[in-house]
């Protein structure tokens, strides 16, 4: 069993599910304080990606989704690097 099971079922899927959104809340936050205010506060967007990824983790357990996961965002980043290559013939990144 994953630390990501055990905690899934030690403190319930409801509650986990719960802690998710709080985590990605606090990430929001941080990332919107950088941005917006220009915030020095890379120690807490660590601290908040990584909490954020740990609770992710638990979301796919919950749910019996990881391999699913993958398989979709691996789809997209296809994707993503095909717009990228797009992007770059028909613009000049070497003028920046």
């Amino acid at each position: 069993m994953t630390i990501y099971e055990r905690a899934v079922k030690t403190w319930g899927k409801e509650p986990q599910m719960l802690q998710v959104i709080e985590e990605m809340s606090e990430l929001t936050k941080e990332i919107l304080k950088n941005v917006n205010r220009k915030k020095n506060n890379i120690d807490e967007l660590i601290e908040e990606t990584a909490d954020v990824e740990i609770m992710l983790e638990q979301l796919k357990c919950c749910y019996g989704i990881k391999d699913q996961v993958e398989e979709y965002k691996a789809g997209k980043l296809l994707k993503i690097e095909r717009r990228l290559d797009d992007w770059e013939k028909t613009h000049d990144h070497t003028a920046a």
